[in-house]
């Protein structure tokens, strides 16, 4: 299959990067900057990310772009075009303030291939300290800013079969970058040459008859989480090897409210064979006084690998682990560093453990392109576009020490929240829940004076926690309406017992994150 290699210099935007391309309906794979796979033949074009670095730090990250320039079209963005300019004789400088924020193109040469459809007054988006001041020999300006003279750049002629060169010194997968995706469809499409064969039916085909041919007549195991992805893999895996596949969903006592039972009866309607495993007294004593929130993700990543474990070998004959796997888990887990940017639950250690072998049939898809999937395999919608959820659940939305009764509370908050963004009907007929990209509640730590029935009350506070998001790399708080705050505050101080003070986080990310540990 056609695909574009986008090579990582540690951008904070790389993922968005791939985001886009696979929109393109076109396979993309991101890798660190110095592992590009020099005999794929299916390679189609190149992508040099931005960085944190300047090109000039001794800590920078370098490659030899004759393994690439002359071989592929290659398009580098922000840090990608100054590194190819500096390295192939032009001159970068830091900038005299840094660049940063909304420009707006002009002088643009519209009859660049990587510009067609593209005039003076586009809108982009600028992140650098440092500028091209001069290009290499053989290259041409072909769009400015009022600020950047080299906003983009292209080598004058195709270099050797291999396509030409495209810098520019803007992010076009950013959304504030108007016509970026016109940009990059430019790039993959009309430069590299994309069929643009990357489509959900198209993966289901492919994937189902691959996991036919790794697994044959093998048993799997497959955790589920009731999420998205998990579920996903396990309707996936189902179509490919039948009853061959044993799910197990272990309840950690620490789910949404009556969140167990809704999902088993929502696997059962799937046809899947799956254990539920009522565990929530084992999880509750491990947690019982722990305060700390790194403590309580370990305590219960561990502990429902062990109950998992017990389980999974109850099941004869199993020789592999399924897991709902996804790209961007992979990507974070290990950055090109090496260092560990955010640990991910299902990414390494259990297969070692167990001694079973590994198959993840997600592992090349973003979230969207899961819930993609799904709606090709008929799954249910509220299953397909269910807001991500923490895997330990709502023991980081309990700010302090984990208890039943804090739990309980939690929960009838929750669901007066999410059942009340459900049923709110927008202008466009869509209920609020599809407008957000996450929701949820937020026990704190803190009571506070109140008045219920002419007596004075001294109660719990929560916090309600809403974002839009498009990859939760970044996130802004959802404007919900007054109308809808104002039921939902009043029911959750009406209904639920030991709560009677609600707020509303207006925190983006960053500087904040999307939850609260």
């Amino acid at each position: 299959m056609q695909k574009i290699i986008i090579l990582d210099f540690g951008s904070q935007t790389t993922q968005l990067i791939g985001r886009r391309v696979r929109e393109l309906d076109t396979f993309c794979e991101i890798l660190p900057y110095n592992k590009f796979p020099k005999d794929d033949a299916d390679v189609i074009g190149v992508i040099l990310s931005g960085s944190p670095f300047s090109v000039y730090d001794e800590a920078s990250f370098h490659i030899a772009l004759g393994d690439i320039i002359g071989r592929y079209p290659v398009l580098g963005i922000c840090y990608g075009a100054q590194l190819m300019s500096h390295e192939l004789g032009g001159r970068v400088e830091p900038a005299g303030s840094r660049e940063y924020g909304r420009a707006h193109l002009e002088r643009v040469d519209v009859a660049d291939p990587l510009l067609q459809g593209i005039g003076d007054g586009s809108q982009v988006w600028m992140s650098h300290g440092d500028t091209i001041t001069a290009l290499p020999e053989g290259f041409r300006r072909i769009a400015s800013t009022d600020r950047v003279e080299l906003a983009a750049y292209t080598s004058e002629k195709t270099l050797a079969e291999g396509g030409g060169v495209w810098g520019v010194q803007f992010h076009p997968e950013v959304f504030h970058s108007e016509q970026g995706t016109q940009l990059l469809r430019n790039f993959v499409v009309g430069i590299c040459g994309s069929r643009q064969e990357w489509s959900a039916a198209s993966f289901v085909e492919t994937t189902v008859a691959e996991l036919r041919d790794q697994l044959g007549n093998d048993r799997v195991i497959l955790g589920l989480s009731g999420g998205v992805d998990s579920s996903v893999a396990a309707v996936l895996l189902h179509r490919a090897i039948g009853d061959r596949l044993t799910c197990i969903f272990v309840d950690h006592g620490m789910l949404r409210k009556n969140e167990f039972a809704d999902v088993m009866r929502d696997y059962e309607g799937l046809g899947l064979h799956v254990v539920g495993v009522d565990a929530s007294e084992r999880f509750f004593k491990a947690l019982e006084g722990v305060e700390e929130p790194e403590r309580k993700r370990k305590i219960i990543g561990a502990g429902f690998i062990d109950v998992f474990e017990e389980e999974a070998r109850k099941v004869e004959d199993a020789r592999w682990l399924a897991q709902g796997t996804i790209y961007p888990d992979r990507i974070e887990s290990l950055n090109i560093t090496g260092k560990v940017i955010k640990s991910h639950h299902n990414v390494g250690g259990l297969p070692e453990r167990m001694n079973l072998k590994l198959c993840e049939p997600l592992r090349w898809l973003f979230k969207d392109e899961v819930r993609r999937v799904g709606r090709q395999l008929n799954m249910p919608a509220h299953l397909i576009d269910r807001h991500p959820f923490p895997g330990p659940g709502l023991a980081v939305r309990i700010l302090g020490d984990i208890t039943r009764e804090k739990v309980r509370i939690l929960q009838d908050a929750d669901d007066i929240f999410i059942r009340g963004l459900r049923e709110y009907r927008c202008d466009d007929g869509r209920a609020l829940y599809d407008h957000v990209w996450q929701a949820g509640v937020i026990l704190l730590p803190v009571k506070s004076v109140g008045v219920m029935g002419d007596e004075r009350t001294y109660e719990r506070a929560v916090a309600l926690r809403a974002v839009t998001s498009t990859d939760a790399m970044t996130a802004d708080w959802a404007h919900l309406p007054y109308d809808f705050m104002a039921r939902v505050s009043n029911d959750i101080i009406n209904h639920v017992r030991g709560v009677n003070r609600v707020c509303y986080d207006i925190s983006s990310k960053p500087p904040a994150t999307i939850e609260w540990e």
